[in-house]
């Protein structure tokens, strides 16, 4: 991931919703992009600006190691769990370069192929985040697959490491992390400034309190290497895999250390690794103002839009309220008070699908009359709070996760406040906060272990990229990126709204990917899908 605090790339809530409820209508239709190549070959990509020298990933030997034979050599046990699915555990190193140092224990699900003589193998699924759990994501999405999928694939989640079920790091929970929710990221003066700080080094400081050896040993290339453990443990000399979001960093950064080992792979609302986490935050606001822009394009369409008749009138509204609601938190029928931040993160959460805007209208109209519980409720559907005021490990996951990946953008607050008008030309409603959020991984205790990189994934299988023209959390032109780098790249486009594509009823999209999946056809390169 390249954005925290509190912005990741796929909330589950949203990801399940979006493979149960279709909210994407349209059967759709395919065609290849004016200019672009149908031959398989990727489109030339143009690094984005503001990212660093990036050099290739390099891939592992082909060959185990030795020290790590026993971890690929361990027998699985799935017990039953959980309505039909089952479950398992295995073990992992701590540390791949020092396999004698202790083991981390991964936990993993499966819904059974359906077809019996017709099984493939296992589609191994990852839902985003980081922090997302894979397993709760398997277990709500498994029946709304297409029944050929379900029948030739065992549908597997494994909760990559630091996350879930699967050695979970633990940060803040309960009061204080809504407090820390809740504090405000536009600071306006030097108290609140000195606010953000604290915040952000007690989150650090619990993280590192509470976690231990592990917090060090989160990264996406350790996951990845986990992942091929588990490929071999289920039997399958290929990977065969969809990940969404962060899925697709986690998936592509497997192709580049295992080209050798990469079956069918579909990276849907892909990340460009090749960003630094500055250019990834600032580009991730642009994101979000553009999908701001098409949810204000139709709100004005609407005789009860809150926020105005027209989009420019919707924009200041916006900004108005930002404003009102920062000076003065509003009520709501919780007993908590709805800050800027909270405010923001629920506006945010909207912008991940369609079917979400009328909550949002409703959420502003009851905003306007004063009361912010509309607003608190999609903020707490983000962070994936329960009623009772607990927290899944999830925005611990992805903050370790995030610091660990990639050095942090800013190391003070002077860095952050200067970044901002580069921020705000990004997304004038939103890039204030990126910038200012962007700056949590400046006091976390581990120096990076990662860095901006492309991946080639030389000699591997076809691997289909699917951008969203108009992603909130993964802009489109991070698609592109990562097609263009990958050797065997073929980018597949969704001209529509939304994070990610796949599974949401665009049948051009879906015929496209079912296809792969089950024969290896994988779609020419440039293809487009509308809405």
């Amino acid at each position: 991931m390249r954005a925290v605090r509190p912005h990741r790339f796929l909330p589950a809530v949203v990801a399940a919703a979006l493979l149960l409820a279709g909210c994407s209508g349209g059967e759709g239709t395919a065609t290849a992009s004016p200019g672009s190549s149908t031959d398989g070959a990727p489109p030339t990509a143009t690094p984005a600006s503001g990212s660093t020298a990036a050099t290739p990933l390099q891939p592992l030997p082909a060959e185990i190691p030795a020290a790590l034979s026993s971890y690929y050599t361990q027998k699985l046990t799935w017990q039953p769990c959980d309505d039909g699915f089952e479950c398992t555990t295995f073990k992992v190193p701590v540390d791949y370069a020092n396999p004698s140092g202790g083991d981390l224990t991964l936990t993993a699900t499966r819904a059974r192929a359906t077809g019996g003589a017709t099984r493939l193998g296992s589609l191994l699924l990852n839902p985003g985040g980081p922090g997302g759990s894979a397993i709760e994501y398997v277990q709500a999405t498994a029946k709304s697959f297409d029944p050929g999928v379900r029948a030739a694939y065992d549908l597997v989640g494994v909760d990559p490491r630091g996350v879930g079920e699967s050695s979970p790091v633990s940060c803040l929970n309960g009061d204080r992390m809504d407090a820390y929710t809740a504090t405000d990221i536009t600071p306006d003066d030097q108290a609140e400034t000195d606010a953000l700080v604290a915040a952000d080094k007690e989150f650090a400081a619990a993280c590192q309190q509470k976690s231990g050896a592990t917090l060090g040993h989160v990264s996406t290339v350790e996951a990845a290497r986990d992942m091929d453990v588990l490929r071999a443990l289920v039997g399958d000399d290929k990977l065969h895999y969809l990940g969404k979001s962060y899925g697709t960093f986690l998936g592509a950064t497997y192709a580049g250390l295992f080209p050798g080992r990469v079956g069918p792979m579909v990276l849907d609302g892909a990340l460009d690794p090749s960003l630094d986490a500055r250019a990834g935050n600032r580009g991730q606001a642009g994101g979000f103002e553009t999908a701001w822009a098409a949810f204000a394009k139709d709100c004005a369409k609407r005789d009860n839009c809150p926020l105005g008749s027209n989009e420019k009138e919707i924009g200041e509204q916006l900004d108005a309220f930002f404003r009102k609601v920062d000076a003065q938190p509003l009520p709501t029928d919780s007993g908590r008070k709805l800050t800027e931040s909270l405010a923001t993160t629920g506006v945010i959460q909207a912008m991940y699908a369609e079917f979400l805007w009328p909550r949002l209208r409703d959420a502003f109209t009851t905003a306007k009359a004063g009361d912010g519980t509309g607003l608190l409720k999609l903020s707490d559907d983000y962070y994936e709070r329960s009623a009772d005021g607990t927290y899944p490990n999830l925005m611990s996951a992805n903050m370790a996760v995030n610091c660990l990946d990639l050095p942090a953008p800013f190391a003070d607050p002077a860095a952050a406040r200067q970044a901002v008008p580069e921020f705000e030309q990004a997304s004038p409603h939103f890039g204030r906060d990126m910038a200012w959020m962007a700056l949590a991984c400046g006091y976390w205790p581990l120096k990076a272990t990662g860095a901006p990189h492309t991946v080639r994934a030389a000699g591997s299988a076809p691997i289909v990229v699917v951008g969203t023209t108009r992603d909130p959390a993964t802009p489109y032109a991070w698609s592109q990126a990562l097609a263009g780098q990958l050797e065997s790249g073929r980018l597949l486009t969704y001209d529509g709204d939304g994070h990610t594509a796949y599974g949401r009823r665009n049948a051009c999209i879906d015929t496209a990917i079912n296809r792969y999946l089950l024969g290896g056809e994988a779609p020419a390169n440039g293809t487009r899908c509308a809405k």
